[in-house]
């Protein structure tokens, strides 16, 4: 049987699987209307034919060290992965939550292709659609490339079956396993160096092939620095953990509300997202008992690096950069100025072309070995963070509008307790957490106070802005003048 070998990146998220931590994205969107399951599974059948690895299995091949490949299954069916079924009594939130972390806890089973779906019925009079799917397929770009090839933009688009793409050019076997850690660098710089939306300042000339390997060596020290830095400290959202994990999401939050925010404080949407989170998980930790105002909290957050119009081959192609959260920062425009100075000196830092390489290497070394170095890594934060920008229009699944869309990031490792991701859709803004269920149980704590920080900032924004237009009016008109006084003359009757 014909096998294809993971590249080493996406052999490496294959192997970053725990047994109590898996690398899966779990994906759900909610409609008004039920859900003709039929019609659904009709969708995913002819649209995910084009991509080979929804009907690939991951195996293991090679000696003396095995290594993933892809291969295709014999008689795969779409049924395997289709899944229909109705939402618990009392049918409720709390029910929703419940099958939705039972789901995020189970593994997925590895003899057939690594993604499953279950179309939920009687939820809130509508439907639910549950996806997930392995890391090692893609990451979050290109999932959300591949929605637009599954959902569509009128009610009314055919069923038909999509253009076969073109064919996907693979790197010689020998390139591919024998290259020294040396060529992944090299290789790396010339990802970030084709990329049209890499975060990295110096990415500004792709054409200087030298620069962007220099990019790549300082990256890697900026990685030493990191990884020399103490471990994020235990707190009720780092620590060891089981099995089981449990999700929470917020009520979403208008797009127009965050960039009023970022326009009146000079920040922008990403800031303003992830200083609320930041404000959530400072009070969350407050309540908690930790000890917030001398403490900050590290991230890990992903950083894009794949060409736009590379999208769709799939795979994972982004780096990782640990980012402070400022949760010792009591004021809400306090916090949100830190988390501003924050991001953006991430942004000119090579950090994440560096961790794109290192799991370019670990996807080339057994399991244990990338274990180890995951775990050693992992470390030095306390949570996963990353922020999506979806579709800014109404999308359709089998004719059905779509009305809310969310996901749950992984958090692989050891003790990186919590996920956390941020996604807007339509205008509106969800976050969502998964969490270790016994470190974290009441992770909808954390997503309520979400809401309530963006009522805050809102509200200090505007009172802040409208204090400062008063001093540039005031400023504008100049010192104040005083009119002299006049003498006063006396009556002869007053003598």
């Amino acid at each position: 049987m014909t096998t294809r070998p993971l590249t080493p990146v996406d052999a490496a998220w294959y192997h970053i699987d725990g047994p109590v931590n898996l690398a899966l994205v779990t994906g759900i969107l909610f409609t008004k209307t039920p859900l003709d399951f039929e019609r659904v599974k009709a969708v995913y059948e002819r649209r995910l034919h084009r991509f080979p690895r929804f009907r690939q299995r991951v195996v293991e091949r090679g000696f003396p060290i095995a290594t993933p490949c892809w291969e295709d299954v014999p008689g795969f069916s779409v049924d395997q992965h289709l899944h229909h079924v109705a939402l618990p009594t009392p049918r409720d939130t709390a029910a929703l939550v419940s099958l939705i972390s039972d789901l995020a806890s189970t593994p997925l089973d590895r003899s057939l292709p690594l993604w499953q779906i279950h179309v939920i019925d009687e939820v809130d009079g509508g439907s639910a659609l549950v996806m997930r799917f392995h890391h090692c397929i893609g990451d979050g770009t290109a999932m959300m490339a591949l929605s637009e090839v599954i959902f569509d933009a009128t009610p009314d688009a055919p069923l038909g079956d999509l253009p076969a793409a073109r064919p996907k050019r693979t790197r010689p076997a020998e390139t591919r396993w024998v290259t020294p850690a040396i060529h992944a660098f090299e290789r790396t710089a010339r990802t970030v160096l084709g990329s049209l939306d890499a975060a990295i300042d110096v990415v500004k000339h792709p054409e200087r092939v030298v620069e962007g390997a220099a990019a790549v060596i300082d990256g890697a020290s900026v990685l030493l620095a990191e990884l020399l830095k103490a471990p994020d400290p235990t707190s009720p959202i780092k620590g060891e953990f089981g099995m089981k994990k449990r999700v929470a999401w917020s009520a979403p939050v208008p797009l127009a509300e965050i960039k009023e925010i970022g326009a009146l404080l000079d920040a922008k949407v990403n800031d303003v997202l992830v200083a609320g989170l930041t404000g959530a998980l400072r009070a969350y930790l407050a309540g908690r008992g930790a000890a917030v105002d001398s403490n900050s909290v590290r991230a890990m957050v992903p950083v894009d690096l794949r060409p736009r119009d590379r999208a769709l081959e799939l795979g994972n192609e982004f780096g990782l950069v640990i980012l402070e959260l400022a949760v010792n920062e009591p004021d809400p425009l306090e916090r949100l100025r830190a988390t501003k100075a924050n991001m953006d000196a991430l942004k000119k830092s090579p950090e994440a072309v560096a961790v794109m390489a290192l799991f370019n290497i670990f996807g080339r070394v057994p399991k244990a070995v990338e274990d180890l170095a995951v775990d050693l890594f992992g470390r030095r934060a306390s949570l996963v963070l990353t922020n999506v920008a979806g579709p800014r229009q109404p999308l359709y699944l089998a004719g059905v509008p779509i009305d809310r869309v969310m996901f749950w990031v992984p958090h692989p490792g050891r003790q990186l307790g919590m996920g956390v991701s941020i996604l807007s859709y339509d205008g509106m803004v969800t976050l969502a957490v998964i969490a270790d269920a016994h470190l974290v149980p009441d992770p909808e704590a954390i997503t309520t106070r979400f809401n309530a920080e963006f009522d805050d900032l809102l509200v200090r924004a505007r009172k802040e802005a409208a204090a400062a237009a008063a001093r540039a009016r005031r400023r504008a008109r100049g010192p104040a003048t005083r009119t002299p006084r006049r003498r006063r003359t006396t009556t002869k009757q007053e003598k």
